[in-house]
């Protein structure tokens, strides 16, 4: 049977309630128009591009503030139970989610979230944890402290140097990275700093150690650029706030992505951001000079399909893949190269078994 996904319909809709500026004129009545004579149908299609985004609350929020102004009460009930959902789902996550970096302070082992908070106030699928401890002393601790289960890892996992912890009462999945970072594990320059260049935020009335405004980025591009080859709106929104905060250091972002060889990446990673937003926005996101000189490509080259937003792989990503290898070789990183190397033969491994089992679970 063929999937289906959510439409480009949907698509756009979710985009202009998230980027478009609240202006008037004809194509704002148009579009209030529009959301006014969504059906039921249409509107769980958007409701699963905004869960498949991780954007729930941030378009939700949106869609639900205009029909409710318009004094729509269905569509405004459509809205507030999906966001009471999501925000049911949200606290219990985080309630989750605080207990296990406690439990990680408590034993004296080094802990940040990576991903799940940069989403924030919408939440990732799973919970994103990086510590420098051992393997066994993190199973140990999820095992005796949640009673948490480890899921089978795949090829995948275990270049990546990550475990799957299944915890009751948790329908999130608790994925912990240990020591390394990237598809393959390649990536210690990142692991090897990042616990010492974490911050401390807020959320939802608790405090936790989240990685820097740069190693943020960079773990974003590698998921996007060099792994998943595809952006979710959230990426998109998520890395636009950041950079529109003021809390974006170029220089220490390009250093650090420079050390890691994945610079042209990150570049092309924020070009794409920029020109996503101006498509709905009308100004895209305002970036350095240099910035704009290492990107590859840019917004012009991503698509819509299965629900996210793809990145090319050849030759765009496969150009990238190619300058972060020989950036880690020309260090003289060989262990790490190997690694790295095993990337497309990973890749395709799990495009084969998806073609034969309709999964590529073991694989990637």
């Amino acid at each position: 049977m063929t999937a289906q996904f959510p439409s480009q319909t949907s698509l756009t809709l979710l985009s202009r309630l998230l980027f478009e500026r609240d202006n008037q004129g004809a194509a704002r009545t148009n579009f209030k128009a529009e959301l006014l004579s969504l059906s039921q149908q249409q509107f769980d299609d958007l409701l699963t591009l905004a869960q498949l985004n991780h954007v729930v609350i941030r378009g939700l929020g949106a869609f639900k503030k205009i029909v409710g102004a318009l004094g729509d009460g269905e569509r405004t009930r459509w809205a507030e139970e999906a966001l009471a959902a999501e925000r049911r789902r949200i606290d219990t996550a985080v309630g989750f989610l605080d207990q296990i970096c406690s439990a990680f302070h408590d034993s004296g082992v080094g802990v940040s979230v990576i991903k799940s908070l940069d989403h924030w106030p919408d939440l990732g699928s799973d919970l994103d944890l990086y510590t420098d401890a051992s393997p066994e002393e993190v199973c140990q601790l999820m095992k005796v402290r949640f009673g948490a289960g480890i899921a089978a890892r795949s090829w995948g996992d275990r270049l990546a140097g990550k475990w799957n912890f299944e915890i009751p009462g948790l329908p999130e999945s608790v994925e912990v990275h240990v020591g390394r970072l990237g598809q393959t594990g390649e990536q210690v320059a990142i692991a090897s700093s990042l616990l010492r260049r974490t911050r401390q935020i807020e959320a939802a009335g608790r405090s936790f150690r989240v990685t820097s405004t740069s190693d943020r980025l960079l773990i974003s591009t590698l998921q996007r650029m060099y792994r998943h080859f595809y952006f979710r709106l959230c990426d998109i929104i998520d890395s636009m706030q950041l950079v529109e905060s003021g809390g974006v250091d170029f220089e220490d972002l390009e250093a650090a992505a420079t050390r890691a060889g994945i610079w042209k990446g990150t570049a092309t990673y924020l070009a794409i951001v920029s020109d996503y937003v101006k498509k709905y926005r009308g100004t895209g996101v305002e970036l350095p000079a240099r910035v704009w000189h290492a990107a590859q490509f840019g917004g012009a080259d991503v698509y819509y399909a299965r629900g996210f937003i793809r990145v090319p792989i050849m030759p765009q990503s496969a150009k990238l893949y190619t300058s972060q290898l020989a950036g880690v070789l020309s260090k003289g990183e060989l262990h790490n190269g190997a690694r790295l190397s095993l990337l497309p033969w990973l890749a395709t491994a799990a495009v084969v078994g998806q073609k034969l089992t309709g999964s590529d679970k073991g694989i990637w």
